[in-house]
């Protein structure tokens, strides 16, 4: 899968997000089983991939030092587990979740790695997004900005043989949707038929607005050099 593919599988993901329940894993099946069954193939026969979307259409759980960690992508080679790759696509509300993805990510990841396994981790973020009230209104527009994006340019610069909460590699891949009126477009309803509407006939592009000087631990906005990088490392273990 190349680029232009994965933001293609971004694409899917998203619209069938909008297809469905909040709470449904039918983003995740498009998503999680595109990038697995990715690994899968550029890996061969000696390992197994478990995730959704792929073989059985579960996800695999490792052993960390603290708890079992249910992981989105499991890889084991000759039935031993040797890493897990996380997936997150945030979708609205970013602003009021964006240190707790970031604690999440550093707690899940040094639970597994202090087991002595392997972790990776990919984020998508539109560059846009809705933030709801509890009554599904948009009350603002979430606009990814360089302060979002600092503590990530210092967690790339991270030895990662040293420090066990950094992923191995990290995947941000930051997208931009076809623009909407804000005037027009003020509830979860109104944005789901917009963006339903939209984003199957005008693609999903990556983001130019987010740049800096990231460290080899995180790979910006491209997807082949992540995987890439990955299936290496995965090869060497």
């Amino acid at each position: 899968m190349n680029n232009a593919q994965f933001l293609q599988t971004v694409k899917k993901s998203f619209n069938k997000f909008l297809e469905t329940h909040p709470r449904s894993n039918k983003k995740l099946i498009v998503l999680h089983g595109a990038i697995a069954n990715d690994i899968k193939n550029r890996l061969g026969q000696e390992y197994d991939v478990r995730s959704l979307g792929i073989g059985n259409n579960k996800e695999g759980k490792m052993d960390g030092r603290y708890m079992k960690k249910t992981v989105d992508i499991l890889i084991s080679k000759n039935e031993k587990d040797i890493a897990g790759i996380g997936v997150k696509f945030v979708m609205n509300n970013y602003s009021q979740n964006s240190n707790n993805y970031f604690e999440n990510m550093l707690g899940e990841t040094a639970n597994i790695r202090t087991n002595n396994k392997e972790y990776f981790q990919i984020l998508i973020l539109p560059e846009e997004m809705p933030y709801y009230n509890d009554d599904g209104k948009i009350t603002k527009w979430d606009k990814i900005s360089s302060h979002n994006i600092d503590k990530y340019i210092i967690l790339s610069k991270d030895k990662t043989e040293r420090y066990l909460h950094t992923p191995i590699k990290t995947l941000l891949f930051i997208i931009k949707f076809p623009s909407c009126n804000h005037g027009i477009i003020t509830t979860r309803s109104k944005y789901k038929r917009y963006y339903l509407n939209k984003t199957h006939n005008i693609p999903v592009q990556i983001s130019t607005g987010i740049s800096g000087s990231f460290g080899n631990a995180i790979v910006l906005n491209n997807y082949e050099i992540f995987i890439e990088k990955t299936i290496h490392y995965l090869k060497s273990i």
